[in-house]
């Protein structure tokens, strides 16, 4: 039994990434409110002229569609309003939320939430306050929407509620923590998880390495061994050796 034709109007959405088709078209990887992670199909989408000349990154969207199968023909897209541009020194940040959506977001379970989530961090983004703790705080939220949620409040080996002058190791296996040595590699602070948890402000450097070390942690067990385009150019861009200035 063939399936049936979808027809959907002014879904609020983002483009998370997209590739050339044939000679002129594209396929789009959306992000839909309502709709979760998706492939559109956009028909003579390439040049400055098209129609679909909206399809950017970051960039809210409405967008129809209509069709059967996995991937339906884009009919419309118009813009709306939403965060303010990134800086080009975000860019990167927000590519990286886009990596993380198409990796582990499974394609039509809608996640409101999520979107909201990916919505608002891309506005924080746009600020010029640090980068660290809103890309930390997606992190967390991201797996909890899909099913990959910490257990930050409790140890995960007593069942006791995480204390703030604790100190903590994470365990992949049982997606939590268990109380460990201070100053032992890779210790977490109490405080730190309890941040995490709640959406509080870190208050010190350390606190988000200890934060950034634990989220890396979770997500490569989740990830189970494919790497990040992202953190791989992440670490190119680092690494690259500055010429001297000559005039």
């Amino acid at each position: 039994m063939s399936r049936a034709t979808q027809r959907v109007q002014l879904a609020r959405a983002y483009v998370l990434h997209q590739r050339p088709f044939r000679d002129s078209s594209l396929i789009v990887e959306v992000f839909a409110r309502q709709h979760g992670r998706m492939t559109v199909f956009a028909r003579a989408a390439r040049g400055p002229r098209s129609r679909f000349a909206l399809l950017q990154p970051f960039r809210a969207l409405l967008l129809s569609w209509s069709g059967r199968g996995e991937a339906p023909a884009l009919a419309a897209a118009e813009h709306t309003e939403g965060p303010p541009p990134l800086p080009a020194g975000r860019l990167m940040s927000g590519f990286y939320l886009n990596e993380l959506l198409l990796k582990l977001v499974t394609r039509h379970d809608p996640h409101p939430e999520l979107f909201d989530q990916y919505e608002a961090t891309l506005a924080l983004l746009a600020e010029p306050s640090p980068a660290d703790p809103a890309l930390r705080q997606f992190e967390a939220r991201l797996l909890e929407f899909i099913g990959y949620g910490l257990n930050l409040a409790a140890e995960a080996d007593t069942g006791q509620p995480v204390r703030d002058e604790a100190f903590y190791h994470f365990q992949p296996g049982v997606h939590g923590v268990v109380i460990a040595e201070p100053g032992s590699a890779g210790a977490i602070g109490g405080g730190v998880l309890q941040r995490l948890a709640l959406g509080g402000r870190f208050q010190s450097d350390g606190e988000l390495r200890q934060a950034r070390a634990l989220m890396r942690a979770a997500l490569d067990h989740c990830l189970e061994g494919r790497e990040l385009t992202t953190r791989s150019v992440a670490r190119s861009l680092l690494n690259y050796p500055r010429r001297e200035r000559t005039d």
